[in-house]
């Protein structure tokens, strides 16, 4: 018989990375609010969130960071513009970033790795399960993969990272996880984490994708992880010791996300999530298509 553990509330996004994949249009502006078709990709993210049932958010941001903090604050010189020209359709999209959430905020100072960002998370979270949503990896709403990761860690306890299946020539860009199958055919049991293995190396082709929710005791392992692979301090090690010894903090498990994932990391990726989206729009989507039809025709 499974046990009931307690509801999850708060989410934690950090969002302090320089971008620098993206330069020069990152020099002055976030990467996080680069926008993805008409809406930053930052506020994807946290709706992502709130539709889980998580509306409580804080923000690990830094330096150059505070466009952040102004989206999803009110803006009343606008709102009030917009009032006046009677363009409620308008209006409401820009109250609608700020309505979404709790909105918190922390910085992280020095950039010592995701680790580290969800260590700057502690003071606010507390003795709390809590979810991990990173800013690069946007999940279609119409695959809820949070809401499942939240069910399984209410049902088992402990924590549970977002696992995708990727070529064996990829694994390498990824967190890799070893893994045991369970009952249900979405959620297998992780036994080992390994940070960006090469091929040879990685115990399996399942890569962990930006979602997580952990056990509170990730905290304690966080403050006495050295840092890893690329000097920082990383998130990954810390799971592999919650996942070596379940007294710790509970077992670690996965759950395999099969559904539609759009990496914004990449400015590739970026590019090809803008243009899925936008031909799955009402208003974008008939126009757009057939110019893609026509322009993809024009140049085979």
């Amino acid at each position: 018989m499974t046990q009931s553990h307690p509801r999850i509330t708060k989410a934690v996004i950090p969002a302090a990375g320089l971008g620098t994949r993206f330069l020069p249009a990152t020099k002055a502006t976030p990467k996080e609010m680069l926008p993805v078709v008409d809406k930053p990709a930052i506020q994807y993210v946290v709706e992502e969130a709130v539709s889980a049932g998580l509306d409580d958010v804080l923000m690990v941001t830094g330096r150059n960071k505070r466009p952040l903090e102004d989206h999803f604050d009110r803006n009343y010189e606008l709102e009030s513009a917009l009032q006046k020209k009677g363009d409620a359709s308008r209006l409401a999209k820009v109250q609608e970033s700020s309505d979404l959430a709790t909105m918190h905020y922390v910085r992280q100072g020095d950039p010592k790795g995701l680790g580290h960002a969800v260590l700057c998370a502690a003071p606010h979270v507390g003795h709390e399960p809590f979810a991990v949503l990173l800013g690069d990896d946007l999940i279609d709403p119409r695959d809820p993969l949070l809401k499942r990761m939240v069910e399984v860690q209410e049902q088992h306890g402990g924590s549970v990272i977002a696992l995708m299946e990727v070529a064996p020539e990829q694994i390498h860009l990824y967190g890799c996880a070893a893994v045991e199958t369970t009952e249900d055919g979405d959620v297998v049991k992780v036994t080992g984490l390994v940070e960006k293995p090469d091929a040879a190396d990685a115990p399996s082709n399942y890569a962990v994708i930006g979602r997580y929710v952990l056990d509170p005791h990730i905290f304690d392992i966080l403050r006495k992880t050295e840092p890893g692979r690329g000097g920082e301090i990383q998130l990954t090690d810390a799971l592999q010791q919650l996942a070596e010894d379940e007294k710790v903090g509970g077992p670690v498990h996965g759950v395999v996300f099969k559904g539609r994932r759009y990496d914004t990391g990449d400015r590739g990726d970026y590019l090809r999530a803008i243009v899925r989206l936008a031909c799955e729009r009402e208003d974008l989507g008939p126009d757009f298509r057939a110019w893609l039809r026509s322009y993809v025709a024009e140049e085979m």
